[in-house]
């Protein structure tokens, strides 16, 4: 199948391609192989066509350049946000499919222009929200769809850190990124929530967002922040209600004084049950799922297996399972699990939120 192997050009050689990207799309050997590097500085190009490319691997500093080699099918684009849009666009136009990072866009006006081509083109795109593919995510989903919850009438979506303010790259930086901590992992949070739910139709959206600890660097995770460059939230709530009645209640933060932190979590409540995804004391995720039973108040943990060292099957996290999951949906021509429209609904809810904390009023859409 060598010669059959979809072609992938990176588009944006940064911290995300080499933690997630890269290393996942290079265990995909039967499926695919990356053939082209694009960045601004060349050496992060340089570098990853070195560590992830083979001897042939081209190298550009323009993604116009890269789009212009019709071997490739294939772009990741992990650019910061602000760019994701006009990107997504001209890879669509150039005939590959795309993959980009989460968020899908800073606005909803932007995100609709990719909707849009992905539709003229007949080229898939998907948006990188990898924690579906966690297994809690995987678990809880399909109790969701066996309807274990009965109807999900009100939920939270959960993106909380105490002090873990990323001090790299452009995350300070609004115009380059549309946000701090909501578009960054808030994201996660909602597309989960969304997802679990099966509810796709929000109709108003109530928020505020904070910067009250920006002059307060001490104990983060990443080391201090400047106070003088960080523009962007340190915290953000919402209340989105849906069309249905249903309501999710939506909290993020980089820096918050609690002791209760959780990321990329979902707490969903149901006429049948209730279940609640945790970070246990030693970070690892579990559900907690509570109902009535023989008259009782129950709650049920799913047991995970314990690791095993040096066995199992390979290349289960979940980037690989995402990055597998993708290409596998173009070579099958199937829906990938992170649809666009789905994604296209996350970034309206966004940007609702942060147009009702700007404006101290309640959002329609």
């Amino acid at each position: 199948m060598a010669d059959n192997k979809l072609k992938v050009g990176i588009i944006g050689c940064g911290g995300i391609a080499f933690q997630k990207h890269m290393p996942s799309l290079a265990k995909q050997t039967d499926l695919a192989e990356m053939t082209a590097f694009c960045d601004i500085v060349p050496e992060k190009a340089e570098k990853a066509a070195r560590e992830f490319g083979g001897e042939q691997a081209a190298v550009y500093t323009d993604y116009r350049d890269l789009l212009k080699d019709e071997t490739i099918d294939v772009v990741h684009i992990l650019t910061p946000n602000l760019q994701h849009s006009f990107i997504t666009v001209d890879a669509l136009e150039a005939g590959k499919h795309v993959m980009c990072e989460k968020p899908m866009a800073i606005n909803s006006a932007e995100a609709r222009k990719m909707l849009e081509a992905a539709k003229r083109t007949g080229k898939k795109l998907t948006i990188g929200y990898q924690n579906r593919f966690n297994d809690d995510s995987q678990t809880l989903y399909k109790a969701c769809r066996e309807g274990r919850l009965g109807e999900i009438y009100m939920a939270k979506a959960h993106a909380v850190r105490r002090r873990a303010v990323p001090t790299w790259g452009v995350f300070a930086d609004k115009e380059q990124q549309g946000g701090g901590c909501l578009i960054d992992i808030g994201t996660h949070a909602l597309d989960l929530t969304l997802w679990f739910m099966d509810n796709y139709k929000p109709v108003s959206v109530s928020g505020s967002v904070f910067h009250k600890l920006k002059d307060k660097p001490e104990g983060n995770m990443f080391g201090p922040w400047d106070p003088q460059t960080l523009h962007v939230e340190d915290s953000a709530f919402a209340l989105v209600k849906m069309e249905n009645g249903a309501t999710i209640f939506l909290e993020s933060s980089w820096a918050l004084n609690t002791t209760d932190v959780k990321e990329a979590k979902a707490s969903l409540f149901g006429t049948e049950g209730g279940a609640e995804m945790k970070q246990t004391a030693d970070f690892r995720s579990e559900i907690v799922f509570n109902q009535v039973l023989y008259g009782k108040l129950t709650e049920m943990k799913p047991t995970a297996g314990p690791p095993i060292a040096y066995f199992g099957p390979d290349g289960e996290d979940p980037g690989s399972r995402e990055a597998r999951q993708w290409l596998e949906s173009i070579v099958r021509d199937t829906e990938p699990l992170v649809s666009p429209e789905q994604a296209y609904v996350v970034t309206q809810i966004l940007e609702a939120i942060y147009r009702s904390a700007e404006t101290g009023k309640e959002v329609y859409l």
